[in-house]
């Protein structure tokens, strides 16, 4: 049995609103207006970016090094959030550009993939306010591919060489939000525990070198070979839970 330990307190403001909006950017909900003879209409809350409603979580799978994509990551998990907890969250992630403003409309966003790869330096500048303004970045070598472990440690590294990467106990609130995991399963063998990056005294990046991507439920995706967490969708509920309290 899982427990569950999110409350309504996550529907806060910071939850209904793009997560790094000035108070002076905060959408209101617009008010019904009485017609005559008539009862006052409902109106739905205003619609964000993919036509949500801005109540709804939305999640960013981001495309960097030019052209690589995160796709190999299923999104499944975000139903799994919706049903096990209060999180209201599209069921499908927005494919966006790291380079571009649009990543600071989103709590957490994801990045995986194989192969070496360069981010530009438009790219670690927008990764790097991201991280700093309260975003939180969920990064996953797709298929455990040692190239792509590699150049993700090198970028994040120079990025905060002051925060180094460092393992995430079993013990961390990020493993007791929505699900309390007391371990980590894995597809081959003993997994390798997560890592993150702490900055101004809260987790802003967790790495996972097996993989997180849970490719079993990821559209023309396979793990061939490599090593992936197999209660993926459990953690990934809790990293989502845990990026929008903190």
């Amino acid at each position: 049995m899982t427990t569950r330990v999110l409350t309504l307190l996550l529907f806060c403001n910071f939850m209904c609103v793009p997560a790094f909006a000035d108070d002076s950017e905060t959408p209101s909900k617009e008010k019904a207006i009485a017609l005559p003879g008539k009862d006052a209409p409902v109106v739905p809350d205003p619609l964000q970016s993919g036509g949500e409603a801005q109540s709804t979580v939305q999640v960013a799978n981001l495309i960097y090094a030019g052209v690589k994509s995160s796709q190999c990551f299923s999104d499944h998990f975000l139903s799994s959030a919706e049903r096990d907890s209060t999180i209201s969250t599209s069921r499908r992630f927005h494919a966006v550009k790291l380079a571009s403003d649009e990543v600071f409309n989103f709590p957490l966003v994801i990045m995986t993939g194989e192969g070496a790869f360069n981010l530009t330096d438009a790219e670690r500048e927008n990764l790097r306010q991201y991280l700093s303004r309260g975003g939180f970045l969920l990064a996953s070598a797709g298929c455990s591919s040692k190239e792509w472990n590699r150049s993700f440690r090198r970028e994040i590294s120079n990025l905060f060489e002051k925060s180094p990467i460092q393992t995430v106990g079993m013990d961390h609130m990020i493993f007791n939000t929505v699900y309390k995991i007391d371990h980590l399963q894995a597809k081959h063998g003993t997994p390798k525990p997560l890592e993150g990056i702490s900055l101004n005294g809260r987790l802003a990046v967790i790495y996972s070198e097996d993989g997180l991507n849970d490719t079993s439920h990821a559209q023309g995706c396979c793990c061939c070979g490599g090593n992936e967490i197999t209660n993926a969708i459990q953690v990934n509920v809790n990293i989502l839970a845990y990026a929008l309290l903190f």
